[in-house]
């Protein structure tokens, strides 16, 4: 990973990027992109290259107009069992010749280039969902938490077991968003008491949207993926950032006036028009 993954922008063309098939593949079909972890000899545990892998598939996300969703799934019993410690977390790790004379600063500014690939998720204006095959600890579900939607098989199970197993808070959303999304009771259950979730209950407290079943779980996200690009890019895009704004405005006047800017911005978008053309020449369904 090479600077702090600002975008294209400062790193070049997405096809630039080193490829890392070793511990993710990239796929795409149908205008949907599919990462794949399989590094099943390490629980699927997130290496460099398997970050490598998202971030190619976040910049062409981003990038290219065909490409309208991105699937993240794994493959084996785990779908993640987070971070790799015993590889580097970040790409920024200093000068190791002076960066006792601000170790925080340092720590942070690392930590920081691991971070962003998760705010990228949440900033691309496009669908991104996590399919977890199976069990899904610490920066699995830091990522899931970061997607749009999230879909689990029924073995599947979730945690972020930090605060037991290396005495620090899950510190790149698997507190902070996953907080957000469950609320403060379930937060303080998974993020502060370390327990884990099995998938019926991780539905039931709205940590995943849906659970497939084991024989038919890609076909059923696929399915899922398929019907919710037939609907406009645009529309897509501006509902992800709107419900996302409306969840860390409380104001519902503003919340309103909100709804009422970003309508307004789209009812001259060739898409709108053209829908509402159709809908013009359409005759009423009882003939009158």
């Amino acid at each position: 990973m090479a600077g702090e993954h600002g975008g294209v922008g400062e790193h070049g063309d997405a096809g630039e990027r080193p490829r890392s098939a070793e511990h993710a593949r990239l796929t795409e079909a149908d205008g949907i992109m599919t990462v794949t972890i399989d590094r099943q000899e390490k629980r699927n545990a997130i290496s460099p290259q398997v970050t490598e892998t998202l971030w190619r598939a976040a910049d062409q996300l981003a990038d290219r107009d065909d490409l309208r969703c991105l699937v993240i799934t794994a493959v084996g019993p785990y779908f993640t069992a987070g971070i790799d410690l015993s590889a580097p977390v970040g790409s920024r790790p200093g000068n190791p010749e002076t960066e006792h004379l601000h170790p925080g600063w340092n720590f942070r500014r690392n930590y920081r280039s691991h971070q962003l690939l998760y705010d990228e998720f949440e900033a691309i204006e496009k669908p991104v969902v996590l399919a977890a095959q199976g069990i899904c600890l610490g920066a699995g579900v830091e990522m899931a938490v970061s997607c749009d939607f999230r879909f689990a098989a029924p073995e599947a199970e979730f945690g972020v077991p930090e605060v037991r197993s290396i005495g620090v808070l899950a510190g790149s959303g698997g507190t902070s968003r996953l907080t957000r999304l469950v609320g403060p009771s379930w937060g303080k259950w998974m993020a502060m008491a370390g327990m884990r979730v099995p998938a019926a209950q991780a539905r039931q407290i709205g940590l995943v949207q849906d659970i497939f079943p084991a024989e038919t779980f890609l076909d059923d996200v696929y399915a899922f993926c398929r019907n919710l690009i037939t609907i406009p890019a645009e529309t897509l895009g501006v509902a992800k950032l709107a419900v996302d704004l409306y969840a860390d405005i409380a104001d519902r006047t503003a919340q309103r006036h909100i709804d009422r800017l970003l309508v307004s911005g789209m009812i001259n978008s060739p898409d709108y028009l053209s829908r509402m053309a159709r809908f013009a020449r359409r005759e009423p369904e009882d003939g009158s």
